[in-house]
């Protein structure tokens, strides 16, 4: 196996050991032919990937996966020169999402987030974060976090699933926001942490959402409950949403376009990842970037995802996120590899995957190529040779 990394190293001629679903040991091909537990190498099942690249498995930290409906007439409008901000406003953006969902059979739900979920795993994904928030009520929440837990039912894919009850002020509740913050907090966040449904808990924190009081309220009642929270902190203006979630020691704070340099060293004390989502930063015609230097001056880890969502990144592929990460943000090939990787792992919670190393996940993808800036440049997608999921083969695409 060519140049598989393990953590930020790259080893040449290197040679990976599994045995289930962990990695026993990884490093040059003659140190894994001398690892001791290789009693009978005759036994062992051998798989030569020679002159390609073998990484993680891709970690997607960041999806609205669940949903339906389309928002194609929205894209239209913001050609238009109506902005994102306007479209909410008049009752478009997320609450179109919230009527077509709560409409929906779970059967459909399934249906669709099955049909973007295998997109995603061809690509090498092995493991993504779906959230809810299209519902907007404890039904439908649950409903979407159910059809989000089957997705390891049906694909080899690990699911991390994410409340996110405090995403938008539902038309019931139009002009009493405190009124629908006490429900999330009294009714939906209770009793979805009692079913076991959600591994986080995620908020709006922005003008157009919540505010930081509100936001707040949701945070100390999902730490009541033991659940860690997530961010979508200043996408749209510094509403000191970094600074917010360093407080609550958030896994990670999400978009970050508007964040100040205080709001980078609150991340960097709490030990929040800062994950970059440049496919709703392309698709919404954003102009001010996430501040990338800062990040790399304060050593806040970068992590990457799709943001797949219908409103404002209709985006199901992390490869080309790669390239959009390099593109628009300025990030490295190393970067934005380890964005997807072992900082998406980080930002999930997670310190079992996301590296290459011996006790973690066997999850990991194989790639035609020599090297990360290869995997990064193109514009578009080039499917893995071969895909493992917690030790099994789920995907092999042969050299022509």
């Amino acid at each position: 196996m060519a140049d598989a990394p393990s953590g930020a190293d790259v080893v040449n001629n290197g040679a990976l050991l599994t045995h289930e679903d962990k990695i026993i040991a990884v490093g040059s091909a003659e140190e894994i032919l001398m690892h001791p537990s290789l009693t009978n190498a005759s036994m062992l099942d051998r798989i030569d990937c020679k002159n390609q690249l073998l990484l993680p498995g891709f970690i997607d930290c960041h999806t609205h996966l669940v949903y339906a409906g389309d928002r194609s007439r929205e894209f239209e409008q913001r050609l238009e020169g109506v902005s994102y901000e306007e479209i909410a406003r008049l009752g478009g953006g997320i609450r179109s999402t919230v009527t077509d969902t709560r409409h929906s059979a779970q059967e459909d739900l399934v249906r669709g987030a099955v049909s973007r979920a295998k997109r995603m795993c061809s690509e090498g994904v092995t493991t993504i974060e779906v959230k809810g928030g299209y519902g907007l009520t404890l039904e439908c929440e649950q409903k979407m976090l159910r059809v989000a837990r089957s997705l390891e039912t049906v694909l080899p894919v690990s699911v991390h699933t994410t409340f996110l009850g405090a995403h938008a002020v539902p038309e019931e509740f139009s002009g009493r926001s405190d009124g629908y913050i006490d429900l999330v907090c009294s009714v939906m966040l209770p009793e979805i942490a009692k079913e076991g449904l959600a591994d986080s808990v995620d908020a709006f924190c922005e003008n157009i959402a919540f505010s930081e009081p509100q936001v707040r309220r949701v945070f100390e009642k999902a730490h009541a409950l033991g659940l860690p929270v997530r961010l979508h902190a200043d996408q749209l203006s510094n509403s000191q949403g970094a600074r917010l979630a360093a407080e609550f020691s958030a896994l990670s704070a999400d978009h970050l376009e508007y964040t100040d340099e205080a709001g980078v060293r609150a991340l960097k004390q709490a030990g929040t990842v800062a994950v970059l989502l440049p496919g709703a930063f392309y698709f919404l015609k954003e102009q001010q970037r996430p501040p990338v230097n800062l990040f790399r001056k304060h050593q806040v880890p970068m992590a990457l995802a799709t943001d797949c969502n219908p409103g404002s990144s209709p985006v199901e592929s992390l490869l080309l996120i790669l390239n959009m990460g390099c593109v628009l943000f300025g990030l490295t090939p190393r970067e934005a590899v380890a964005g997807i990787t072992v900082h998406a792992a980080k930002a999930l919670g997670y310190s079992d995957r996301g590296v290459l190393a011996s006790g973690k996940r066997a999850d990991f993808s194989v790639f035609e190529v020599e090297s990360l800036a290869q995997l990064c440049y193109p514009v578009g997608t080039r499917e893995p040779s071969m895909v493992i999921q917690a030790g099994n083969l789920v995907s092999k695409n042969p050299k022509p």
